[in-house]
């Protein structure tokens, strides 16, 4: 599947080459000449695959780019955001990367530039895939400690999880270095930035970087910036992370995939909180808290040699482990709850229950995927499934088969037989599919071929599932 790029430029001739040069390397792509066409199109990207990456020039007549990053980063914050600037706005696409856009070209951008720019910036979407946000509404009360905003803005009452709010409330407001671990999708970003959030810093920088997706010839740059000249295609100097994250906190994410060599650079950042461009001369000076995570164990990765032990020492002052979601079912309800309002809204939907047997389902799963893959079997379930109750057969095929064997052979309450979790499924499901070919059946007179129209079938196909469900053949 190509991904599919968003850009947005007043100049037509500016649209015309970028969706050229971009179709040409293989992605799909929507171009608009308004800010305003390009925010109705990104509204009503519902679906994950609508909208990939969002190419947008800074300064354009009406809403600029900085009003379509802030949508985006409002409503669809996985969508990573480039800014194309002149040469002379370098500040404001400063300010924007900032205020959370994944990175900036200037103009007259180089072609080759551009497009490994907007490369990287589809693997980290690709990456992300929708990354946890489970946050709850604050109170407002004045007078709260820091502490008592943990409790309420991270879903988790299971012992692991208050254990984890206990931590993050001690240690937000030292400048500590956290190493945070846990399995893919256990929230581990969520955590940096509320250790950010409720730190002396959270009104400056919170900058992220995810050392898996930066090919190993370009990660010094991203981490240190670069002078102009300093390799082909740099046509103006850049800062780094680090640079932009001067007083405020660097989340370093998939530390453990951080090339060796690079990881001598990083331990002498960390030590002497100094460094230079690539291609500079000049000695930058930062003050940055570091925040890491990782989804290995780091010290098997040092006993392995793929991860230097001083730096291991150095980023692991204050650890904080996040469990999988498997580890602490007495949470998901919260987290079902919550999704459920979120994409409620998000979809424009009314659902406001889940059958019972539809829960015990999402509470046997083991979820590999923790709360990221919970988020998203939600969205999956409400985007297919009819009326106000989210039922058994609205479960994704990958719950259904896991947690079937778990079922198998439960009883119903009169203790009837055929009442396994597989056999509920199966007759729950032709029972929509017998009430939605009697409906399609009536309104067409009992004429299969127009019902067959009428249900996106084939006439062959509605005959055979007429036949399967017992019911009468109408031509």
């Amino acid at each position: 599947m190509h991904s599919r790029i968003l850009v947005v430029d007043d100049e037509r001739n500016i649209t015309f080459v970028l969706q050229a040069m971009l179709e040409r390397a293989g992605f799909k792509t929507l171009a608009f000449n308004e800010s305003a066409c390009a925010i109705e199109a990104l509204d009503r990207a519902i679906d994950e695959d609508d909208v990939h990456v969002v190419i947008t020039d800074l300064y354009m007549p009406g809403a600029g780019g900085m009003d379509i990053l802030d949508y985006c980063q409002r409503t669809h914050p996985e969508i990573p955001v480039v800014i194309i600037t002149a040469y002379g706005s370098v500040e404001a696409a400063v300010l924007a990367l900032k205020r959370g856009a994944f990175d900036f070209v200037t103009k007259p951008f180089d072609q080759a530039e551009l497009l490994a720019v907007i490369k990287k910036a589809d693997v980290t979407f690709q990456q992300r895939a929708k990354e946890p946000i489970i946050l709850l509404p604050h109170s407002d009360e004045a007078g709260k400690e820091p502490q008592a905003v943990f409790i309420t803005s991270i879903t988790g009452k299971s012992p692991q999880m208050q254990e984890v709010i206990k931590v993050i409330g001690k240690i937000a407001t030292s400048p500590s270095t956290i190493l945070v671990s846990g399995e893919s999708g256990t929230g581990k970003e969520l955590v940096a930035y509320e250790i950010h959030r409720n730190s002396p810093r959270a009104q400056k920088p919170f900058i992220k970087i995810n050392c898996a997706a930066i090919p190993a010839n370009l990660i010094e740059s991203e981490f240190f910036g670069y002078e102009r000249g300093a390799f082909t295609g740099a046509v103006t100097s850049k800062p780094g992370r680090f640079e932009l994250a001067h007083e405020g906190t660097l989340f370093l994410d998939e530390v453990a995939e951080m090339p060796l060599e690079m990881q001598v650079k990083l331990l002498r950042v960390l030590q002497e909180q100094e460094f230079e461009r690539v291609g500079g001369v000049n000695t930058i000076r930062v003050d940055v808290r570091i925040v890491a995570a990782t989804n290995k164990d780091l010290e098997l990765e040092v006993k392995a040699g793929h991860f230097r032990e001083d730096l291991f020492y150095r980023l692991n002052v204050v650890p904080i482990h996040l469990p999988p979601l498997r580890e602490r079912k007495e949470d998901i309800d919260s987290l079902v709850r919550y999704f459920l309002q979120e994409f409620n809204q998000k979809l424009k939907k009314t659902v406001t229950s889940i059958e019972p047997s539809c829960f015990e389902a999402i509470r046997a799963y083991s979820w590999p995927g923790n709360i990221r893959q919970l988020e998203n079997a939600i969205e999956r379930m409400l985007l297919m499934g009819d009326g106000k109750t989210l039922k058994v057969q609205d479960l994704p095929d990958e719950i259904i088969s896991a947690v079937g064997g778990v079922f198998e052979g439960v009883q119903g309450p009169e203790g009837a037989e055929g009442n396994s979790f597989k056999q509920i499924v199966r007759r729950q499901t032709q029972s929509v599919e017998r009430e939605l070919i009697e409906k399609a059946l009536e309104e067409t007179g009992g004429v299969v071929t127009r019902a067959a129209e009428k249900l996106g079938l084939s006439r062959k196909g509605l005959q055979i599932k007429m036949k399967e469900l017992g019911l009468k053949r109408g031509d």
